[in-house]
């Protein structure tokens, strides 16, 4: 489930909008993402450390994106699934 949300993530490009926090929203793409390639790449899925970053950029994910117009909302809404995703994933055996 989340390789095929990760798969769909990447074939999106970046929304195409102006804001005073998007800085802040690009490192939180990133951030997230290089959270998914490691669950990914992972057997053992998120560590604490990555599970804390995660939810850190889902509730500033939840702040940021309150005013932005519809096609960037999406694309971060779709993060966000993303993200969330990760957190509620079990550890793989």
């Amino acid at each position: 489930m989340v390789a095929t949300a990760w798969e769909q993530h990447c074939a999106i490009g970046w929304p195409q909008f102006a804001s005073p926090d998007q800085g802040q929203l690009m490192t939180i793409d990133t951030v997230i993402s290089g959270c998914v390639v490691f669950y990914l790449d992972s057997s053992d899925g998120l560590d604490d450390q990555r599970v804390a970053i995660v939810k850190d950029c889902l509730e500033d994910l939840d702040e940021l994106t309150e005013t932005l117009d519809a096609e960037p909302q999406t694309y971060f809404f779709r993060l966000r699934e993303l993200g969330a995703m990760l957190l509620g994933d079990e550890p793989r055996s």
